[in-house]
C-alpha cells in the first residue's frame, strides 16, 4: 500500500454522526461528525494562514448530510449546519486518524482557552 492509495471503504453511520474510512492492510479510522466539522480543511475554518484559523464550537451534535467524491483524491462533506466547503483528502484522513487523540486534546484546550464549549455554537 502506498500513502496515496484510495480508500477501500468509506461509510457514514446510520445516525450520520460518524464516518469510517478504511485503506486496506488494517488501516481503519472512525471520525465523529463533530471532529470532522471542527477540523474542516475549508478556508472558512482554516483561513489562508495560521493567524486566520478559526475555532469552531458548539458542534457536539453535528451530522453528516452528504459525502461527494472530488476527483480520486478526496471527498467533500456536507454537514447539517450548512457547512460544505471542506475538501477532505485521503491524506487528511490518514494524518488526522493517526493523530486523532492529540488533535482532539488540542481542540478541547483551545475551546477552554477561548471560553467556548462543544454545545454553544460559536466561532472564535
Amino acid at each position: 500500500m502506498t500513502e496515496t492509495s484510495n480508500p477501500t471503504e468509506l461509510r457514514v453511520s446510520k445516525d450520520k454522526d460518524r464516518l469510517t474510512i478504511a485503506f486496506g492492510a488494517g488501516e481503519v479510522y472512525e471520525f465523529s461528525a463533530e471532529f470532522l466539522r471542527v477540523q474542516s480543511p475549508s478556508a472558512e475554518v482554516r483561513g489562508h494562514s495560521e493567524t486566520q484559523r478559526k475555532t469552531v464550537g458548539g458542534k457536539r451534535n453535528a451530522r453528516v448530510t452528504s459525502v461527494a467524491p472530488v476527483g480520486n483524491y478526496a471527498v467533500r462533506i456536507g454537514f447539517d449546519d450548512g457547512h460544505s466547503s471542506g475538501i477532505y483528502s485521503w491524506e487528511f484522513f490518514r494524518d488526522h486518524g493517526r493523530d486523532m487523540d492529540e488533535i482532539w486534546a488540542a481542540y478541547l484546550a483551545e475551546l477552554a482557552d477561548k471560553g467556548m464549549d462543544r454545545d454553544t455554537p460559536q466561532i472564535g
